[in-house]
C-alpha cells in the first residue's frame, strides 16, 4: 500500500538520514567551528603566527573526510582571508600576487594540455602512435605484443599528459590485438594500466609533473634522471613479468574476448582513429615538435613557463598538419580546455590561499621555534616522512598535491639539507603512488573498464607488485643522496 505524501518509511523514523547526510552536516559544522576559530584569530594575533598553517591542515582534513576537493579549498581561502583580515589594498596585492603565482600557471598549463589532447584526438594521431607501435611489434607472438601495448600506452600517455583519456583512445585500438594472441580481460587490463603509469610519470606537460619541475626547481632532463626515468623503466621490466604471470593465472577460465571485439560499432570508430587522411603526416609532425620542445627545454634549462610557448606551438602545428579547419580547430580547442576549467579554477584558488599563508608566514615561526629539533632529523628521515604524509595523508588532484606538500614542507626540507634530487623523488612518490595501491582507485577503474575486465583482485595485484618495489628503489636513491 502507497504511503501519502506526508508519510514517513516504515523502516526509518521521521527524524533519521543517512550515514552520507550526517557526514555532511559534521563537516558543515566542522567547516563552520573552523572558520570561526580562524576569525578568532585573526582578531587576537597581529603578525607572524604558527596558527597560519591551520587553514591548509583544515583544507586536509576536510578533503579526506569526504567533503570534495572544491569545497575543500574554498573552505581553506575563507579561513586564511579571516586570519589575515587584510586591508583593501593588501587584498588587491593578493589578487594579484594570485594571478601571477607559479600555481596558477600550472593551471593555465593543464587547460592547455587539454586542449592538445583533443586536437591528437581530432586530427587521429593519438590513434596513428598506437597503429605504428604495434605494427612495429604485431604478429610476434604474445610477449612481444604485450610490450607493445604497453609502449603505446607510455608514449600516448606521455604525448596526452593524461593517463584516463588517453587510454580511451588506445585501448579500443589495441583490443583487438590482445584478443588476437588470445590475452585475457584481466592480463589487458594489467598491461596497459602499467604502460599508461609509465607514461604519465614521463609526460613532459602533464600538471603534476610540471608542478614537481617547478617545486624542485629543476629542468626536464633532471626530473627523469632523477624521478621519472627509473620509475618508467622499472614499471615495464616489472609489467613484464606481471603481465604474462596474471596471464598464466586467468587463462583457464572465461576469460577472453568475443567476436564483439572485433565490431566496427565498437568505441574507437569515430574521429580518435587512425583513419583520418592526413593523421600519418601529423603524427609525424607532433612527435618531431616534441622531441624539439623537449631538446630545447633541456638545452636551455627553461621553467616552468616554457610549457606556455610549446603547448600552443604543438596544438597549432599539429592541427595545421593534420588539416583542421578553423572550426574544427576552435571546436577541438575549446572542448578540451573547457573540460578543465574546473581543475584551473581550483588551482588559482590555491593560489590565493598561498599567497594569503605566504602573509600570515607560519613557516618562519616554525623555524624559530622548532628549528633545533628540526635540525636533528636526518634529511632521509625527514624525506621518508613527507613522502609516507604525502601518500596517504594528501588527498586531492595530484598536481594540488605537490604544491600542497611543497608550500608545506619545502622550505623546512630545505632548512634541514633535504636536496634536489631527493625532493624530486618524494613530490614524485607522494603524488602517484597512490595510483598503484594499497586501494582502489580511479585509474585502476579506467584500465579495467576500458579493457572490459571485472577482476579487481588482480588489478590490485598489478599495483601491489608495482608499488614496493618501486617504493625500495626510492629508498635506496634517497639514502646514496643523502649520505
Amino acid at each position: 500500500m502507497e504511503s501519502s505524501p506526508g508519510s514517513s518509511s516504515p523502516d526509518r523514523a521521521p527524524g533519521d538520514r543517512g550515514p552520507g547526510t550526517l557526514r555532511r552536516r559534521a563537516l558543515i559544522g566542522v567547516s563552520a567551528l573552523g572558520l570561526a576559530w580562524s576569525l578568532a584569530i585573526g582578531i587576537a594575533v597581529d603578525g607572524p603566527t604558527m596558527w597560519g598553517l591551520f587553514p591548509i591542515a583544515m583544507y586536509a582534513m576536510l578533503a579526506f573526510g569526504g567533503l570534495s576537493i572544491a569545497a575543500s579549498t574554498t573552505v581553506a581561502v575563507v579561513a586564511s582571508l579571516l586570519m589575515l583580515l587584510p586591508s583593501p589594498a593588501v587584498a588587491a596585492d593578493v589578487a594579484i600576487g594570485s594571478l601571477t603565482n607559479a600555481v596558477t600557471v600550472i593551471g593555465v598549463i593543464i587547460v592547455l594540455g587539454g586542449a592538445l589532447a583533443e586536437v591528437l584526438r581530432d586530427t587521429g594521431v593519438a590513434g596513428q602512435i598506437v597503429h605504428t607501435m604495434m605494427r612495429l611489434v604485431g604478429g610476434r607472438g604474445r610477449t612481444s605484443v604485450i610490450f607493445g601495448m604497453m609502449l603505446s600506452c607510455l608514449l600516448l600517455v606521455a604525448a596526452l599528459g593524461t593517463l584516463a583519456g588517453a587510454l580511451a583512445v588506445a585501448v579500443p585500438l589495441l583490443l583487438p590485438v590482445a584478443a588476437r594472441v588470445g590475452l585475457t580481460r584481466t592480463a589487458t587490463a594489467s598491461t596497459i594500466f602499467i604502460g599508461g603509469c609509465a607514461g604519465l610519470a614521463l609526460a613532459p606537460f602533464a600538471g603534476s609533473n610540471v608542478a614537481i619541475m617547478t617545486a624542485a626547481d629543476v629542468g626536464y632532463l633532471q626530473y627523469v634522471l632523477y624521478g621519472a626515468g627509473p620509475l618508467a623503466i622499472l614499471s615495464i621490466v616489472i609489467g613484464m613479468l606481471v603481465a604474462p604471470w596474471i596471464q598464466r593465472r586467468t587463462e583457464s577460465g572465461d576469460d577472453f574476448y568475443g567476436d564483439e571485439i572485433y565490431d566496427s560499432d565498437a568505441p574507437g570508430g569515430g574521429p580518435d582513429n587512425a583513419h583520418h587522411p592526413h593523421s600519418a603526416r601529423a603524427a609525424v609532425v607532433f612527435a618531431a615538435a616534441l622531441a624539439v620542445s623537449v631538446v630545447i627545454a633541456v638545452l636551455t634549462s627553461a621553467g616552468f613557463l616554457f610549457p606556455l610557448v610549446a603547448l600552443p606551438v604543438l596544438t597549432v602545428v599539429t592541427a595545421v598538419a593534420g588539416r583542421l579547419g578553423p572550426r574544427r580547430f576552435a571546436a577541438s580547442v575549446l572542448r578540451g580546455g573547457r573540460s578543465l576549467i574546473g581543475l584551473f579554477a581550483l588551482f588559482l584558488l590555491l593560489a590565493v590561499l598561498f599567497e594569503v599563508i605566504t602573509l600570515i608566514d607560519p613557516f618562519s615561526v616554525v623555524l624559530d621555534s622548532y628549528g633545533g629539533g628540526i635540525g636533528e632529523l636526518s634529511p632521509f628521515a625527514f624525506a621518508v616522512a613527507i613522502a609516507l604524509i604525502g601518500w596517504v595523508g594528501v588527498p586531492g588532484a595530484t598536481a594540488a598535491q605537490v604544491v600542497l606538500l611543497d608550500q608545506f614542507f619545502g622550505s623546512i626540507g630545505a632548512a634541514i639539507g633535504v636536496g634536489t634530487g631527493t625532493w624530486v623523488i618524494v613530490l614524485l612518490f607522494a603524488s602517484k603512488a597512490d595510483t598503484y595501491g594499497p586501494f582502489p582507485n580511479p585509474n585502476m577503474m579506467s584500465a579495467m573498464g576500458l579493457a572490459r575486465s571485472l577482476n579487481l583482485k588482480y588489478m590490485l595485484l598489478t599495483g601491489w607488485l608495482l608499488l614496493v618495489p618501486s617504493a625500495c628503489m626510492y629508498l635506496l636513491i634517497m639514502f646514496l643522496e643523502s649520505r
